[in-house]
């Protein structure tokens, strides 16, 4: 049970139908990762915001990374996410660059345990802005520039 949900989810991520998260997520699911700002609650504020994936990332593609761990109530399950950024995003050119990002979804069942009703993904944000050329690498020049522009590193001498 606990394996066709996530499946039946990471599939509804990736697979460009709105309506698929209603076969795997309760009517109220609520959701969060780093771009969602406050969590998103229902299937319909989840399909929009797995639209602007499909947009950025036609190719996008989800697959398990890792053993599922679950006590029948609570379950964890990592993930890769890869594509292309191809397409456009509010504020954000296609960059044409592709990403490789792994993930871990923590999720709770619904009280009769038959759907996903809370479900967080934890990634690296930053490092998927540094493979998109978002942000410079971690320890490179760009990187001590941006902390200089931002006010560390600049100390007084005594």
């Amino acid at each position: 049970m606990i394996d066709e949900l996530v499946d039946g989810f990471q599939s509804a991520l990736v697979g460009r139908d709105r309506s698929a998260f209603a076969a795997v997520c309760a009517l109220d699911v609520h959701y969060e990762d780093p771009l969602t700002g406050p969590a998103l609650r229902g299937c319909d504020a989840l399909g929009d915001h797995a639209a602007r994936l499909w947009v950025a990332a036609p190719d996008a593609k989800i697959e398990r990374a890792g053993e599922r761990l679950s006590d029948g109530r609570f379950l964890a399950a990592p993930v890769r996410l890869t594509g292309t950024h191809t397409g456009e995003l509010p504020g954000m050119p296609p960059t044409r660059r592709a990403f490789s990002v792994h993930a871990v979804l923590y999720c709770e069942l619904d009280p009769p345990r038959e759907r996903l009703w809370r479900v967080r993904a934890f990634l690296d944000l930053y490092d998927a802005s540094v493979q998109l050329g978002v942000l410079p690498a971690h320890g490179g020049v760009g990187e001590r520039a941006l902390m200089l522009l931002r006010g560390f590193g600049l100390r007084a001498r005594s």
